[in-house]
């Protein structure tokens, strides 16, 4: 009797314990080739991006930039963005974050804005058809490569940014959450934020399943 009841009760206690977390696959070393940005796209319709200030979801757009995206993807899997701060914002222009060095650093530094994943890749111009709308999200390359730096649209950027930036997705929910980021106190035409807003995790996920018709 004591045995079945030490063994019912290692049961239940099993059944309480919570669930070992999925370990996440290794950061990329290199950018995305257009053969491997296929198999990295498999299932990645949409990113979820846990902040400190809320959560917001990135419509991806892998089609009109696969290479973008996939590196997005692949760093966002391996968790590359988790702890990674907006390293920038400027209200009624853009907010900016993508810069491991701000997971070690929230404050003002040399350098500050120049880091990157340890590789680069091309720029895909942006495709036609989409433009600088608010809340359009962007990578934040120089004139040449890219890296893991990107920034969101916080107005109507078109006319006012080159066609230099590849669009890889849109914010479409949560964009009161970009909104609170937006108006964040910063340290003045830098665009530090004097309180950091922090990235948690970002899960990508599947698009979701289109309504039956009718």
């Amino acid at each position: 009797m004591k045995l079945a009841l030490l063994v019912a009760a290692l049961l239940a206690l099993a059944a309480c314990a919570s669930p070992t977390p999925t370990p996440k696959p290794p950061c990329p070393t290199q950018g995305p080739t257009a053969v491997d940005a296929q198999a990295t796209l498999e299932g990645a319709g949409r990113a979820v991006v846990e902040t400190n200030k809320g959560s917001f979801t990135i419509e991806l757009y892998p089609e009109q930039a696969p290479l973008a995206t996939a590196n997005f993807v692949a760093l966002a899997r391996c968790g590359f963005y988790d702890g990674i701060s907006f390293h920038r914002i400027i209200a009624g222009f853009l907010a900016q974050a993508g810069d491991p060095q701000t997971r070690q650093n929230r404050g003002d530094f040399e350098g500050l804005g120049l880091g990157g994943p340890g590789y680069e890749f091309a720029i895909e111009p942006p495709a036609e058809g989409l433009n600088y709308d608010p809340y359009v999200v962007a990578m934040a390359n120089d004139q040449h490569t890219n890296g893991s730096q990107f920034f969101i649209d916080l107005a109507d950027l078109n006319g006012a940014l080159e066609r230099l930036y590849t669009i890889f997705g849109k914010v479409v929910v949560g964009t009161d959450v970009i909104d609170t980021i937006a108006k964040v106190p910063t340290n003045g035409p830098r665009g530090l934020p004097l309180d950091p807003v922090i990235i948690t995790t970002i899960q990508i996920e599947a698009s979701p399943a289109a309504s039956p018709s009718g």
